[in-house]
């Protein structure tokens, strides 16, 4: 399940238990059309209750991330699973965005709520 909330610096994702290719589509509609709207919008994605992914999300989100990695800006990412975090940060390495991981949303907004260092 997916919760997508636009904020100023472009969108809050939160999954809940497994994350499904339907669930990946909504988020990548949802992104593309904040692109049009403000430029760039930094993500925060909060995967602290998420429990799954399956196969078919997994190779859909390579795909796009690699499609449109210069349409977004920054990416925080709220994690506690192990595996999923593993999971994420062999993500980070394939694309070039900039990413980091947090303990918690409210730390996670703060990041981005801060202009961006070049």
């Amino acid at each position: 399940m997916i919760s997508i909330r636009e904020q100023d610096y472009g969108l809050d994702v939160a999954l809940f238990n497994e994350f499904t290719l339907a669930d990946f589509k909504l988020f990548e509609e949802a992104l593309i059309k904040r692109a049009a709207e403000i430029g760039k919008p930094d993500v925060l994605l909060d995967l602290s209750e998420l429990k799954d992914f399956t196969l078919d999300m997994a190779m859909e989100e390579l795909k796009f991330v690699r499609a449109h990695e210069d349409n977004f800006g920054r990416v925080a990412i709220v994690v506690s699973d192990m595996w999923i975090r593993l999971a994420t940060r062999i993500s980070d390495m394939m694309t070039h965005t900039t990413q980091a991981h947090f303990d918690t949303v409210e730390e996670a907004q703060a990041w981005l709520a801060k202009p961006e260092v070049a």
